[in-house]
């Protein structure tokens, strides 16, 4: 299936098989492809880069389509990534956290740090956090994959 590129985000670089390798909705998925382009909100001579995942009904192309700046995109893998990093270790803690710290971690970024923490304002914190932690097992395979692949692009682009 054709990305549209009649939209106001313009596709530049796509995938239009990501339906196919979309984790457990590999081939069954509404998310149809992903694109790099210029973003729906750009104004003239301000023109930005953003990441799109197009969702199709089966009939047309999904108003939940999402649209994100590249570093949004980038920042969601950083916190998966240190997401991953703390349950590796979780086991250690009786609730997968310490209720007294619940701040996981502080990620210097533009000179101000990005906080991962616990969202202890989730009144069910407790199951949600072992719900989360049997997911993030069920899915290590697939996450696995895409980290191992992601450090592999990484490195061969020198970081």
């Amino acid at each position: 299936m054709k990305i549209p590129t009649s939209l106001k985000h313009k596709p530049v670089i796509v995938s239009e098989n990501y339906s196919n390798v979309d984790g457990r909705q590999a081939y069954e998925s509404d998310a149809k492809g992903l694109s790099l382009g210029l973003a729906q909100w750009n104004d003239r001579g301000n023109v930005d880069i953003s990441a799109k995942v197009w969702r199709h009904t089966g009939e047309k192309w999904s108003r939940q389509s999402e649209e994100l700046p590249l570093h949004r995109v980038l920042d969601l893998a950083i916190l998966i990534a240190r997401t991953k990093l703390h349950f590796r270790d979780a086991y250690r803690y009786e609730k997968l956290y310490d209720p007294d710290n619940p701040v996981i971690d502080r990620i210097g970024l533009q000179g101000d740090a990005m906080t991962v923490a616990v969202c202890t304002e989730n009144e069910k914190i407790d199951q949600d956090l072992q719900l989360f932690q049997e997911a993030l097992i069920k899915d290590d395979e697939l996450l696995a994959e895409r980290l191992r692949t992601l450090a592999r692009i990484l490195r061969e682009m020198g970081y």
